[in-house]
């Protein structure tokens, strides 16, 4: 069984941001996408972050141990938003024993929920991009050109 390292992706999106993690998420790894999760925490209002975890072949507990540093964090923010999509079962299940699960909001997938959050803040009358200028296409802004890779 050949290993996969962690590779992780990075959108930014004017009203989230979301952090595609794929590979094997073992301690090594928890300590590169915990500063990864540094590194762009202020990319979006609130911040709001939009995990997509399907991709991992293999995690241990530091997949907790991330998503704990975020909501630690988060207590701190008043807007914050943690929001994992399509998580799997044995993730839920884990999710569920260490009292994480009403921490995070759960969608099915990250086209929908950036669609959703573009909405809600259109509703709220927040235009955070409308500064940007045209060049970029309304509600989508991404960083270091189309993807970011840490």
């Amino acid at each position: 069984m050949g290993k996969r390292s962690l590779r992780i992706e990075t959108t930014r999106y004017v009203h989230c941001t979301v952090l595609r993690a794929s590979g094997e998420l073992d301690h090594a790894g928890r300590v590169r996408f915990s500063a990864r999760i540094n590194d762009v925490w202020d990319w979006s209002s609130g911040p709001v972050f939009v995990f997509d975890l399907g991709e991992l072949n293999f995690y241990d507990s530091s997949v907790i141990g991330v998503l704990a540093m975020v909501m630690q964090r988060m207590e701190e923010e008043p807007n914050g938003r943690i929001i994992l999509v399509h998580p799997s079962e044995h993730l839920m299940s884990v999710l569920r024993l260490t009292d994480l699960l009403s921490h995070v909001e759960l969608r099915g997938s990250v086209e929908e929920t950036v669609a959703e959050l573009m909405v809600q803040s259109e509703a709220r009358g927040g235009h955070e991009g409308a500064a940007l200028g045209s060049a970029i296409p309304p509600g989508v802004m991404r960083a270091n050109g189309p993807k970011s890779r840490g």
